[in-house]
């Protein structure tokens, strides 16, 4: 029986992703039972609040249904995104079209999500020209941007519209029908995809009308509390998740791939959120995101348990932070610009934000 591993002293050599992947082997095991039943109780909450948002009377009713509908559709979009990663069911075949069906209701093509997620996401994170959520701008770049574009990435970057980036830079230009600009590779896939997500949509608009109709209320209201609001919750929820994933004063980007490498930024550039009143566990503990990182076969089922094991062996290394409103609009102010020279973050104005991060010295990712 091998011995268990000790807790790695902060100031020693960080081990290598292989050696940190074996502690969490025993948390890599997959039901298939469970994922199917989180699945059908998550769909099942979608159609009740629908029902609720097109179906009552009171119109404050009707938007609190659609709000908690826009968080239910984040909850299945969590589980699939589990499902994207393999790590839903034991079963490959299986979790693409779980994954498919999950996504359906944030009208998420799932090959190209795939794409933008799995292989560039997670295989560059915080690498500037290969990862794009959340890539922070130079003020080089800031400054060539047309009056326009430096609007819009005050406006992202303010703290008020995580929503918004989400809709327009992620969703619209990268997920739905995307231009050859924005993804050059052309696949069949994508293409079936979108239909597949625009059918849906489709059948949820017309279930909402007939819905309206039948229960004597207004298509129009029903339409906006019974999909607008939700479909607007939803990008909120995602933009604002995305953004708190790897955005803070502590969390460094790169533009040289070597220097990327060494940071192990598998660990070094995704923040552990913590929430009170157990809301990590309401959204199917995506915020234990370092444990993600470091192995996605993790199912979400056993996500808290692979963090808590990470923070109890690597302690000083996983930055945890304590979720407040004061600390996401400060992060919100401080985090505008990257200077790579300097290695941290900036103002508009170009001054320094946070403490300049040390080269790293740390093995290969």
């Amino acid at each position: 029986m091998s011995a268990q591993p000790r807790p790695i002293d902060p100031q020693s050599p960080m081990p290598h992703r292989k050696v940190i992947r074996e502690w969490l082997v025993p948390l890599a095991d997959r039901s298939t039972l469970r994922a199917v039943l989180l699945l059908v109780l998550d769909y099942a909450l979608w159609a009740a609040l629908l029902y609720g948002a097109v179906s009552l009377e009171s119109f404050w009713a009707k938007l609190a249904c659609g709000l908690v509908l826009g968080f239910v559709i984040g909850r299945l979009f969590i589980i699939g995104h589990d499902a994207c990663h393999q790590s839903l069911t034991p079963h490959r075949g299986l979790n693409k079209w779980l994954g498919r069906i999950a996504f359906l209701s944030s009208v998420t093509p799932y090959s190209l999500w795939d794409v933008g997620h799995n292989v560039v996401h997670h295989g560059y994170t915080n690498l500037k020209g290969f990862d794009f959520v959340w890539a922070p701008l130079t003020a080089e770049e800031f400054a060539k941007l047309s009056p326009m574009g430096r609007l819009l990435d005050r406006i992202y970057r303010s703290g008020w519209a995580p929503g918004l980036y989400y809709m327009i830079e992620i969703w619209w230009k990268k997920m739905f029908f995307p231009s050859k600009k924005e993804m050059p590779t052309r696949r069949g896939v994508f293409i079936w995809d979108n239909l597949l997500v625009s059918a849906f949509t489709a059948v949820w608009i017309a279930l909402v009308v007939w819905g309206a109709q039948a229960a004597g209320q207004s298509v129009l209201v029903a339409l906006f509390t019974g999909l607008v609001v939700p479909f607007m919750f939803w990008c909120a929820m995602i933009g604002f998740v995305i953004y708190v994933h790897h955005t803070h004063v502590k969390v460094s980007w790169h533009d040289d791939r070597s220097a990327w490498a060494k940071a192990q930024p598998f660990v070094s550039t995704t923040v552990h959120l913590t929430f009170p009143f157990k809301m990590g566990a309401l959204m199917h503990h995506i915020m234990e995101h370092t444990a993600h990182h470091v192995d996605m076969s993790i199912p979400l089922y056993k996500l808290k348990q692979a963090q808590a094991r990470l923070e109890e062996l690597l302690p000083g290394r996983i930055i945890i932070q304590r979720f407040s409103w004061r600390w996401y609009f400060t992060t919100a102010r401080s985090c505008k610009l990257y200077d790579f020279t300097r290695r941290c973050w900036t103002d508009y104005k170009g001054r320094a934000t946070s403490q300049p991060t040390p080269m790293p010295m740390g093995q290969g990712a």
